[in-house]
């Protein structure tokens, strides 16, 4: 097939991708259901556990690939992932790490995913880009170009999808990927993570002509990676009437809705079909940090509402090559649970 055999030419370029990376923070691990810290159910505290083995090991060392037990008849052949990352003052570094891990993980899905034919590859930010090009700026219309402070000040277009995403054809993907993901640090502040996501997968956004057009398949597996060092709500201190200085007008909103309502929107849009969904989640986990994150109390709801397929890690982490290594399994798992669209 075509996927796989460009890719095995790009794996051995990937996986160098990771060697900067030192692989000495911890990943997550995956999710049970609970209480969420909004009132809703869904566990919003995330575990850690043992990582899987090192990203820049080679790709047929340690991981199991689809040719070692033949095929389901029902594995994923399409895989559509998601990156929505946070551009706000403080993700400079975040982002860096995110591209420093990316080639990696790239490989390992790759490896594991072997009977993949096509993988969908779109980058969105936590609010209305206003860098992007061509009339795409709303929330969830996915990044081709990038322009301000700290960012990659890149085109990314064309990708040889002929879209704005890029797939399995892409001569250079992890060049094209740091050129969009770079987003830079001159975003809006009320991060709205949930809204970004629900815009990127819209039906309407991904019609032929629209911003997104084919990004989003019915018929594929869908991981949404989410990056962010802030939670998707309100901050009370942005909107205090009784401040000295003057009333302030609540001006951080979030996305608006639930961790349940957002999970419903994501499945509705995936034929009612949760099993057809992984969320893979850097936040902030707890108070006790490295970088100064908000403990993402819904966002971990949301993750965790997908059940096996939700994995949180810590966005404050120097690496994310654990993360993303710990995660391959529940890509894997997922795409070997997969159920075809009637």
């Amino acid at each position: 097939m075509l996927f796989r055999a460009r890719w095995r030419i790009l794996l051995p370029l990937l996986a160098l991708a990771t060697a900067c990376g030192d692989g000495s923070e911890e990943g997550g691990s995956p999710l049970t259901a609970g209480d969420s810290l909004d009132g809703s159910s869904g566990n919003d505290e995330a575990s850690t556990g043992d990582s899987g083995p090192a990203l820049d090991m080679p790709a047929d060392e340690g991981l199991p690939t689809a040719t070692d037990e033949g095929q389901n008849a029902d594995e994923c052949t399409n895989v559509d992932i998601l990156f929505v990352i946070d551009n706000s003052a403080s993700m400079a570094d975040q982002q860096d790490s995110l591209i420093a891990s990316f080639g990696g993980f790239v490989a390992g899905i790759e490896a594991n995913l072997a009977f993949a034919e096509s993988v969908h590859v779109g980058v969105v930010s936590s609010d209305n880009y206003y860098a992007n090009g061509d009339g795409c700026t709303d929330l969830g219309d996915l990044v081709t170009q990038t322009g301000g402070l700290e960012s990659s000040m890149c085109v990314g277009t064309p990708f040889t999808s002929g879209k704005r995403y890029m797939d399995e054809t892409e001569i250079d993907l992890t060049a094209k990927f740091k050129c969009v993901a770079e987003l830079g640090i001159g975003g809006s502040d009320d991060e709205k993570v949930a809204g970004a996501v629900l815009g990127a997968l819209a039906p309407a956004n991904n019609d032929p002509g629209a911003c997104n057009d084919g990004f989003s398949r019915l018929d594929s597996l869908l991981v949404i990676v989410i990056v962010t060092d802030e939670d998707d709500a309100p901050e009370p201190y942005m909107c205090d009437p009784n401040d000295p200085f003057g009333p302030n007008p609540c001006d951080t909103t979030g996305s608006g809705g639930t961790p349940q309502e957002w999970y419903e929107a994501v499945v509705a849009y995936k034929a009612n079909i949760p099993e057809n969904v992984v969320v893979l989640s850097l936040l902030g986990q707890s108070l006790d940090n490295d970088c100064g994150a908000v403990v993402a109390s819904k966002l971990i709801g949301f993750t965790n509402r997908f059940g096996d397929n939700g994995f949180t890690g810590d966005v404050c982490a120097g690496s994310y090559d654990e993360f993303f290594t710990a995660a391959l399994p529940v890509v894997d798992t997922a795409c070997e649970n997969y159920v075809p669209v009637p």
